[in-house]
């Protein structure tokens, strides 16, 4: 149950993009971002470049770029880390997922791949792809688990 809040949570944060436009680690006026996560932040990823924060209601969020990869990582409210997102091309997602893909939204095409990873103390790792998929009248996010098994997540449009 944890899982599936967690996840839907990024997914809800998802819809706001911010990219950071200036060079080096900065932390905007406006932003107070606690100073927990910061120290959090600088240790998982002391190599991370352009970071930009943002603060919503939910939580503490850095854009950066790591390895020439833009990835975004999410903290709560009270510090503890949810997971990093990035986009990644539609070739990543699993054979048996992408035939799901294919079989159960043949009107659709693939417009973006959010690749979501986390980790926790019960489960070890987990990645998890959020594929956006649009039509002529419409837009849906699914969500393709480590097995890749491929559930309707959310109607954008």
């Amino acid at each position: 149950m944890k899982k599936i809040f967690i996840t839907t949570a990024m997914i809800a944060l998802l819809g706001t993009s911010v990219f950071a436009k200036d060079g080096g680690k900065k932390v905007e006026k406006a932003v107070t971002v606690s100073y927990t996560v910061q120290n959090q932040f600088d240790a998982d990823f002391s190599d991370a470049t352009d970071v930009n924060w943002t603060v919503t209601s939910n939580c503490q969020k850095a854009t950066f770029t790591l390895n020439n990869v833009k990835m975004t990582a999410f903290y709560n409210l009270q510090g503890e880390y949810l997971g990093t997102t990035q986009d990644v091309a539609y070739s990543t997602i699993a054979s048996k997922a992408k035939k799901q893909i294919t079989d159960k939204y043949k009107d659709y095409t693939v417009a973006d791949v959010i690749k979501y990873e986390t980790s926790d103390n019960v489960t070890a790792d987990q990645t998890v792809y959020f594929v956006d998929l649009k039509n002529t009248t419409s837009e849906i996010l699914v969500r393709v688990t480590p097995n890749a098994d491929v559930y309707f997540f959310k109607q954008v449009k």
